[in-house]
């Protein structure tokens, strides 16, 4: 569902539809974020010389039918706040599924530009053909995220959409450290109620015992 529809002076075309990636991605976004590394980041000057390109946390999931409920809330709670061109699918109360099922791809790229979350398909139904630059929402367990598509048929992974975390990573002072950061915002996107409202009050009792990364993600997503 589209709301609060706003167009864009420039709209990108309608991409063909994305083939889905059987073999967990991972070495493919390296592969491919290492080749524009070497062209045309590494003499920028906000780079992070501490960080190189590393995939992290892949896997498959699957959206739960159940989720519907939650879907239509979120979609009125987004009514409320969106001014711009967006839609909301779902993946709360799934499953990881094994790298043999059926399941979009799930995970997070460091590079020492950026740290992001990253979709890409596997043949679930999360993911949704979307021109460059269109952003939807997708619902996981700790509440919606805003997700960019992008799409290039000549790269190495044609078709991704992405959810900046930290662009630039300047704050982290190792490979370990991002490292460590993407995969706690990974746990806390798939985190269930339950485990939030304990992350939730960790974080009010005790906030220096929680991660730098999850601490931010939290307030970035759920506004805490």
């Amino acid at each position: 569902m589209t709301t609060g529809i706003r167009k864009a002076a420039f709209q990108a075309p309608q991409p063909p539809p994305a083939k889905a990636i059987t073999n967990n991605p991972a070495e493919r976004l390296e592969a491919m974020y290492r080749r524009i590394w070497l062209a045309s980041m590494r003499d920028l000057p906000f780079v992070n010389l501490a960080l190189s390109v590393e995939a992290v946390g892949f896997r498959r999931w699957l959206a739960a039918a159940s989720a519907s409920r939650l879907e239509r809330e979120v979609e009125l709670e987004l009514e409320l706040e969106l001014d711009c061109d967006t839609s909301v699918r779902s993946a709360d109360s799934g499953e990881h599924s094994r790298d043999g099922m059926l399941g979009d791809w799930v995970g997070a790229v460091i590079t020492p530009w950026f740290i992001n979350l990253f979709i890409l398909p596997g043949g679930g139904d999360l993911w949704s053909d979307r021109p460059s630059g269109e952003r939807c929402h997708i619902v996981f367990p700790i509440g919606p995220l805003e997700f960019i598509a992008d799409d290039d048929a000549s790269a190495e992974v044609p078709a991704y959409q992405y959810c900046p975390l930290f662009a630039p990573p300047g704050q982290f002072g190792s490979q370990a450290a991002a490292r460590a950061g993407a995969m706690a915002a990974l746990n806390a996107m798939f985190a269930t109620p339950e485990d939030q409202r304990s992350t939730a009050t960790a974080a009010t009792a005790a906030p220096e015992l929680l991660p730098p990364a999850r601490r931010r993600f939290f307030r970035r997503v759920t506004g805490r």
